[in-house]
């Protein structure tokens, strides 16, 4: 594509697919209202999630306990007719405590014994993965590979999982004591990193006010899953352009270190930059993020818009920044103002060479 294919792209959008357009987006705003009758604030969170479950991407959360993070992945369930489990993950948490166990049966009509497939938890179509970093490295393991292959393996046997698929694993900062942190390779295979924060004073408020209350609210169904699946497949056909592309690579490759043309902080603050699936990220996170807008093309904004929930779990900041009290935020935030987003710099072949910034 050409540096102008943005506006073609669009133009020639099937009817059907201009309608899905406009479908999300309504759907879009009548799940927002769905989820306020039970959440009190977190617009951010609760957006940043719906552009992983229309990119097919999984998510991790990390917040302090409290925050309504179980609350807030039912509802969102709720609103999209899908089944939903809740996983506690515990230091005892075996395996098959999450994909399922094969169980000795007789056979009422032959008499025989035979091994029966019992599916646990994870078939469902919204899991949570309630604080994953409580739970071993295998265990750990087991849900990761799950997410990846969309099956679960057993007596030499496959068993699908139902798409849509989605695991929102939850962390919690505070509590580091019999923990078994995600390494920088699984944490990769997460779509995005929510941040959940504190809420603010009248949110605090209004929060009291109902939940304390006499009446309950749940949110209505909204959305079919035969129409997440068809909406999945309309993000994926959405275009974008050849500039969009080249700023969202130029963005990832200037994290590396050990890129030629990588900006100086990158080597004074970095130890690793994002890899290859950043970049993968960004663009199926700007894709969502744009239908959800009634956009059918994929702007710069897109791009800038996600880069913090894509890129803070994939670059590894270094002593120097952390002694300088920079966290990934602030150092993607740097990125993201050096980075120039001018459409015209983006010539279709080749990316303009900046001057370093130290």
């Amino acid at each position: 594509m050409s540096e102008d294919t943005s506006s073609v792209g669009a133009g020639s959008a099937s009817a059907d697919d201009a309608k899905a357009v406009a479908r999300l987006q309504q759907a879009r705003d009548r799940i927002l209202a769905e989820i306020r009758k039970v959440i009190v604030g977190q617009e951010q969170v609760i957006d940043e999630m719906m552009t992983a479950i229309f990119s097919k991407g999984h998510c991790l959360l990390v917040g302090v306990p409290g925050l309504a993070k179980t609350l807030l992945v039912s509802s969102l369930a709720k609103t999209l007719s899908l089944s939903f489990k809740r996983i506690q993950f515990t230091p005892d948490l075996m395996p098959s405590d999450i994909t399922g166990t094969e169980i000795l049966q007789d056979d009422p009509t032959t008499g025989e014994r035979r091994f029966k497939f019992v599916k646990g938890p994870v078939f469902a179509n919204i899991i949570l993965a309630d604080e994953i970093n409580r739970t071993p490295p295998k265990t750990q393991a087991a849900l990761l590979e799950a997410m990846q292959e969309k099956k679960i393996s057993a007596g030499g046997d496959d068993y699908p999982l139902e798409e849509p698929f989605f695991v929102l694993a939850t962390q919690n900062p505070i509590e580091q004591e019999g923990t078994y942190p995600l390494p920088e390779a699984q944490l990769d295979r997460f779509l995005f990193n929510i941040l959940v924060d504190y809420p603010d004073w009248g949110e605090e408020i209004e929060i009291m006010k109902r939940v304390t209350g006499a009446v309950e609210v749940a949110p209505a169904d909204v959305m079919s899953r035969e129409e997440i699946l068809g909406l999945q497949a309309l993000v994926r056909r959405a275009p974008v352009a050849d500039h969009i592309y080249h700023y969202a690579a130029k963005l990832v490759r200037s994290t590396r270190p050990n890129e030629a043309d990588a900006p100086d902080m990158a080597r004074e603050w970095l130890s690793y930059g994002a890899g290859p699936r950043a970049s993968l990220n960004l663009i199926l996170g700007g894709k969502a993020r744009a239908v959800l807008r009634g956009r059918y093309h994929v702007a710069i904004e897109d791009i800038q818009a996600i880069a913090l929930p894509v890129l803070r779990h994939r670059i590894i900041p270094n002593f120097a920044a952390r002694s300088e009290g920079l966290t990934a935020d602030d150092i993607i935030r740097k990125f993201l103002e050096i980075i120039p987003a001018d459409e015209r710099l983006y010539d279709g072949k080749s990316v303009a060479a900046e001057p370093k910034v130290s």
